[in-house]
């Protein structure tokens, strides 16, 4: 099964196998094992028979699946649950150990490094704040921070399954907002990310728009497992977004669909002169709002934002932004018809919750006639979802079962 996500583009995996013997590897498993993996990392630890009813396999090919996972070290078994009628069942779960990924978040105020394990947790992270990545002290800085994580795990370094890039698709887009040359603006847009970060590893290397890649960590481990279908917004130094149809994320032809910060806010007197979402629930402009009293706009991104002297341009941000975002999420269900309405971003929790807030209350100011309303919702991941969907995205594609998407096997 060949994957048709066009924003997903990676070297062959060539993962490095366990032990000599015959086809078996860490990654890239057969389909009957992928989807004992997935029933597993869905449902937690479960004896072969839960197993068996779940997938719908057989007793027999759960046991030998079973047995050559744990032999690859991706299962380990759980003490005996005693007390019920029958034999003591042995639930098996996922090892930890038995896979790891690197996701790296490439953005215009910050880059993050995340060393993930098998179980989706978070070992290890790295951070490089700035004020607009420069390419000469950039790069060295990947190669050198994902030489570091990769060392740190000493043996298990052979179980590294592959790294997630993710970042704007156009970094150096809107250059004149962010006060860039035309000349730094070509450098990030001319680049490809992808083939430099696979220079830097012999891991396989897959790259995602940064918002699709923060649209993937709520999918697997956040609203994506109650919500069928959402538009997602992630509000960061630029506003940006993805959409989620019936639980696959949908990407459009060119990979940019949810592409929000270009939505246009009104017409004006000429199309190309309306302003766009951007310029409004952006922290860039939270940011222009601190500087312009002297303040530091790194404030946008943390709980300062709600304290003095921040408080009132904050709030003042908050309410221009929430007015349009409500426009977009009117405009958007107009198209999509969507469960919901999911909303994240590089900020505090208590902003995002005065966001989602103000957002509400401006979407009841709307007509909804002829649409059927919808809710807003917080993401659940936070300022590491880019990063944390970058490293979900090697996981997925040598162990999950849908190559499409995260199958969620009921």
């Amino acid at each position: 099964m060949t994957s048709t996500l066009p924003t997903l583009e990676s070297t062959p995996a060539a993962p490095a196998p366990l032990r000599p013997r015959g086809s078996n590897h860490v990654g890239m498993r057969a389909f009957n094992e992928r989807v004992v993996l997935q029933a597993i990392r869905l449902h937690g630890a479960l004896p072969k028979a839960e197993v068996a009813r779940l997938t719908g396999l057989t007793a027999q090919t759960i046991g030998l699946i079973t047995t050559r996972l744990e032999e690859d070290g991706l299962l380990l078994r759980q003490e005996r649950v005693r007390g019920r009628i029958g034999q003591p069942s042995v639930p098996l779960a996922l090892n930890p150990d038995g896979a790891f990924s690197l996701g790296l978040k490439i953005g215009r105020r910050s880059a993050d490094w995340l060393l993930v394990d098998f179980t989706g947790a978070v070992r290890e992270r790295r951070s490089l704040d700035y004020a607009f990545p420069d390419l000469g002290q950039l790069l060295p800085a990947i190669q050198d921070n994902i030489a570091a994580l990769s060392n740190s795990l000493g043996p298990l370094a052979e179980r590294l399954v592959g790294v997630g890039v993710a970042a704007p698709f156009q970094l150096g887009g809107w250059h004149r907002m962010l006060g860039l040359s035309e000349n730094q603006s070509q450098q990030w847009n001319t680049i490809d990310l992808r083939a430099e970060v696979q220079r830097m590893t012999e891991a396989p290397v897959i790259f995602a728009k940064d918002t699709a890649a923060a649209c993937v960590a709520e999918l697997v481990g956040g609203r994506g497992r109650d919500i069928k279908s959402f538009l997602y917004l992630f509000i960061d130094t630029f506003v940006g977004g993805g959409l989620v149809i019936n639980s696959h994320l949908h990407t459009g032809k060119h990979g940019n669909a949810g592409a929000v910060a270009s939505l246009p806010m009104g017409l004006g007197g000429e199309v190309h002169t309306a302003e766009q979402l951007v310029t409004r629930a952006s922290l860039w402009d939270l940011e222009q709002r601190y500087l312009a009293l002297h303040l530091d706009p790194s404030a946008a991104y943390d709980e300062r934002a709600l304290s003095e002297p921040y408080l009132v341009e904050t709030q003042a941000w908050i309410a221009k932004a929430a007015n349009a975002l409500a426009h977009s999420i009117v405009s958007g269900t107009a198209f999509l018809d969507v469960d919901a309405v999911v909303i994240d971003g590089s900020f505090s929790r208590a902003v995002l919750d005065l966001v989602i807030a103000q957002t509400t209350a401006a979407l009841a100011h709307y007509n909804w006639e002829g649409l059927w309303p919808t809710s807003v919702v917080a993401g659940t991941t936070g300022p590491d979802a880019r990063a944390l969907g970058g490293a979900l995205l090697p996981l997925h594609a040598n162990f999950a079962p849908d190559q499409d998407l995260f199958l969620k096997v009921s």
